[in-house]
């Protein structure tokens, strides 16, 4: 199990990892795997073990931001480094979107946003009726909380009290444009969650030390699922991107790439004095 500051450490290199592929790649969703990339590295690094036959499950409904997926991914060394410059090129097996053909470590093929929940959701409950215990993680973007199978798989789940399902909602409070709740409100988030029979946690989804609490928190929740509100930065660990709607699908230039790669390696410079 790592702490709060070796998983910093590895959640900015794959921050380099994201910005890397989608440099090359010239196109791909930087700014969700940039908010994201925190958590999913702290369940991947502390909660699944891929050589365990039954395990934690993943599920990324707003399959977009699998770079983040892919970076964790170099990390565990299922994918090797050198592959991240085809990401999103022909005949590549990084594609945009998680297939689970290429890599059965991706837990579900996503990429129509709002259907993961459910994927997950069907995931819990067959863990449930096989005595396996660990949890099943799915992960939906906040404009993704507008679909509206979303709110029925919620409904359906606090009604079976599922309390071996997790729900985050990676709440960057911005959509491809505009914000998120300009476009159409969310709030009250957490009441809303709660009226579905949620046990809703609510944290700073970029801060290493709450996304362990909260994770510890959600193991010990019974009778019904968890929700853990994730409030992020889009963009987060890049200064120009952070807050910046252009970031959600961009390409980068050699200039951008180079100030990007330069922030982050200060970033790791600053981490490493601190271990």
């Amino acid at each position: 199990m790592k702490n709060a500051k070796q998983l910093e450490q590895v959640a900015n290199r794959n921050r380099k990892r994201i910005v890397e592929m989608v440099y090359h790649a010239d196109v791909g969703h930087l700014g969700g795997a940039l908010s994201s990339v925190d958590i999913l590295t702290a369940i991947y690094e502390n909660e699944v073990d891929f050589q365990e036959e039954q395990r934690t499950r993943v599920v990324l409904s707003k399959g977009h931001a699998v770079p983040a997926v892919y970076a964790e991914f170099v990390e565990k060394g299922i994918i090797d480094e050198t592959l991240l410059k085809t990401f999103r090129h022909v005949n590549s097996r990084l594609q945009g979107h998680p297939f689970i053909r290429d890599y059965p470590q991706v837990d579900a093929s996503t990429g129509l946003l709002g259907q993961g929940f459910s994927m997950a959701l069907g995931m819990a409950v067959a863990k449930k009726k096989c005595g396996d215990l660990h949890k099943v993680y799915v992960m939906a973007g906040d404009g993704e909380m507008q679909e509206g199978q979303n709110w029925e798989a919620l409904m359906a789940s606090g009604h079976y009290q599922m309390d071996n399902l997790v729900f985050i909602i990676d709440y960057n409070k911005l959509s491809s444009s505009h914000p998120t709740n300009e476009i159409i409100s969310l709030e009250p988030l957490a009441d809303k969650l709660r009226a579905f029979n949620l046990h809703v946690i609510s944290i700073d989804g970029n801060d290493m030390e709450q996304i362990l609490l909260a994770i510890a928190e959600a193991k010990t929740v019974k009778g019904m699922p968890t929700a853990i509100i994730s409030n992020t930065v889009k963009g987060k660990g890049v200064s120009f991107m952070e807050n910046i709607p252009k970031w959600h699908a961009s390409g980068l230039t050699t200039e951008e790439f180079e100030c990007a790669m330069r922030e982050l390696n200060e970033k790791e410079e600053e981490l490493n004095r601190g271990i």
